[in-house]
């Protein structure tokens, strides 16, 4: 757009813009707030709906009701760069695309359709085909609200089966082993923004050098939290950055990581010295020195980490951040915090992020008093 922000669109054969996705890529990216790579996945979801569509003669105003149909042509059609054009499932051959896959691609065409509805391009009656109408009696009492009225809402007709896959956290031994092999400071600050601090990809490439705040006392910049700290602020950055969280927040940082970010400081300034960058983190190593670093960066370093400290698996970013909120809780901590310094609006988005370490639970264990013990001094 001339005014800075980028989104993904659809085009036809003639790369002519598909309107009516268009309208929807762009209300998502510049109404909705959702993030560039957002508009990527429901585009690429929207291309195979489209094309599913082209290629069986059928109309996409009324498509949704062979949902079944599209779900089957997406498990065993390849996209352009197969290299079959007809496929024949038959024992032991592996599907196209997943289950997980297959459900994004449903998620961005319902969110299409429902669009449309909303804008009097298709008719109401698809919202029927799409979507199954739920009163609220299966949800916890929590979740149905204080009036006590019944609720109604959708519930997706179509959603596949997905296999329950957990993020590991990382263990603190393969934390520091990664720690130790990194061979700047800017690579040290970047393992600590991620595994002490547990920030995402995202939030550690759109940092800017006003975000952390280091001072016992802020007070002179503006910023009335004590201590020293980091905001978190969603942007649109030129490196395609971008925090997934919409609210802004302040992530508190002890002596390890302030100490990381003066060391990062000097080497910052010894290898650019005056810089007219504003990102916190920039290219030292490669060119083009000084540009701002991206979030694939940072997964490619911690793949490199992970390789040259010898772990025998790739450590990535997000377990980085299961290994924080673990340990938060460890040392006490409670959901509550936890929440809040992932930067979380629910509490419950919080829990998948505990990992109890084992002598955790064998404490807890022991702590339940045995039948003798309850029994009085005559039990056996």
């Amino acid at each position: 757009m001339p005014s800075g922000p980028r989104y993904w669109t659809v085009v036809d054969d003639d790369l002519e813009v598909v309107e009516d996705a268009d309208h929807f890529l762009r209300e998502i990216r510049l109404a909705r707030g959702r993030a560039e790579l957002t508009t990527k996945a429901y585009a690429e979801g929207l291309v195979l709906f489209l094309r599913w569509c082209v290629s069986t003669g059928r109309d996409w105003r009324t498509a949704a009701r062979e949902m079944g149909l599209f779900i089957l042509w997406l498990r065993w059609t390849p996209g352009n760069g197969g290299q079959r054009q007809v496929v024949v499932p038959g024992p032991g051959t592996k599907p196209v695309r997943g289950d997980t896959r297959i459900n994004k691609v449903l998620t961005a065409v319902r969110m299409f359709l429902v669009h449309a509805v909303i804008n009097k391009a298709v008719q109401a009656s698809v919202l029927e085909q799409i979507y199954e109408l739920s009163d609220d009696h299966d949800l916890p009492l929590a979740a149905r609200g204080e009036s006590g009225a019944m609720r109604h809402r959708l519930r997706a007709h179509h959603r596949l089966q997905e296999p329950e896959t957990e993020v590991d956290r990382a263990s603190d031994e393969e934390v520091i082993a990664m720690f130790l092999a990194c061979r700047s400071a800017r690579d040290r600050l970047i393992m600590l923004l991620l595994s002490r601090v547990g920030l995402r990809p995202g939030q550690v490439a759109g940092l800017r050098r006003c975000d952390p705040h280091l001072l016992l006392d802020s007070w002179s910049l503006g910023c009335h939290v004590e201590g020293a700290h980091v905001h978190v602020v969603r942007r649109q950055n030129e490196n395609n950055a971008w925090s997934k969280s919409k609210k802004s927040w302040v992530m508190p940082v002890d002596f390890l990581v302030v100490k990381a970010f003066d060391q990062y400081a000097l080497e910052r300034h010894e290898r650019l010295e005056s810089d007219g960058s504003d990102f916190l983190l920039v290219n030292l190593f490669r060119r083009p020195l000084g540009a701002p670093i991206s979030a694939d960066a940072i997964g490619e370093l911690c793949e490199s980490l992970s390789r040259r400290a010898g772990l025998g698996r790739r450590v990535g970013p997000r377990m980085c951040r299961h290994a924080m909120a673990s340990n938060v809780v460890d040392a006490g901590g409670k959901l509550d915090e936890v929440q809040m310094l992932l930067g979380h609006k629910h509490p419950e988005s919080a829990r998948p992020y505990l990992h109890p370490a084992a002598s955790r639970l064998r404490e807890a264990v022991n702590r339940v008093p045995s039948p003798r013990e309850l029994g009085g001094e005559g039990a056996r």
